[in-house]
């Protein structure tokens, strides 16, 4: 257990409390985006700590872009690019400890807001896919469950108190409550009959 404390110095973690405006800059971004990919994205989503009213985060818009086919996304990449946003030239993969690292199903391209420009980060992910469904069900839960809620808020203050100049390490405790949170997430759709929601933009 002594590695979790020995990571290096590398960028400052910084949570802030909820801002009422993070779904209006969401759908501000997702405007624009819509204008530039057309129908290349079948949906756009706002996920990750922002998603989620009442929840601290550090300051980054996430957003989900979910397309048809990871291998044929020119017509998308390429309108991106030209208006300035950055990265996604290849295949990244997401984190599930149950999964192989490198399984389609955790596949995505990820994109950076252009340079200056407000923090966000673009995951460009496939339809059906086990990440692209896990991003919207473990927010939908967040959303739903107050008590999960401020319990994950409470293991991210933390993490950050423990690791306050390494995202590494905050990243190192957060990942696998969040593989927690997954389960409960589950169970939570199975009792609800939870379904994929319509797309935010």
């Amino acid at each position: 257990m002594s590695n979790l404390y020995n990571f290096a110095v590398s960028r400052p973690v910084e949570l802030v409390q909820y801002r009422a405006a993070w779904p209006d800059e969401f759908a501000s971004m997702a405007q624009r985006l819509r204008a530039l990919v057309g129908n290349a994205v079948l949906r756009l989503d706002h996920i990750g700590s922002t998603a989620v009213p009442g929840l601290c985060a550090k300051d980054v818009i996430d957003i989900q872009l979910t397309v048809a086919d990871l291998q044929d996304v020119d017509n998308l990449t390429v309108p991106l690019w030209q208006a300035g946003f950055r990265q996604g030239e290849a295949f990244q993969y997401d984190i599930f400890h149950h999964l192989p690292a490198t399984s389609v199903e955790l596949r995505k391209l990820y994109m950076r807001e252009p340079v200056g420009e407000r923090r966000t980060h673009l995951h460009i992910r496939e339809t059906g896919r086990f990440n692209t469904r896990f991003a919207l069900l473990c927010r939908d839960y967040l959303r739903a469950s107050a008590r999960a809620c401020t319990e994950y808020e409470l293991l991210k203050l933390r993490a950050a108190s423990l690791f306050p100049a390494s995202i590494e390490g905050y990243l190192f405790l957060k990942e696998p409550v969040f593989h927690l949170i997954y389960e409960a997430a589950e169970l939570w759709a199975t009792q609800t009959g939870w379904q994929l929601p319509a797309s935010d933009a």
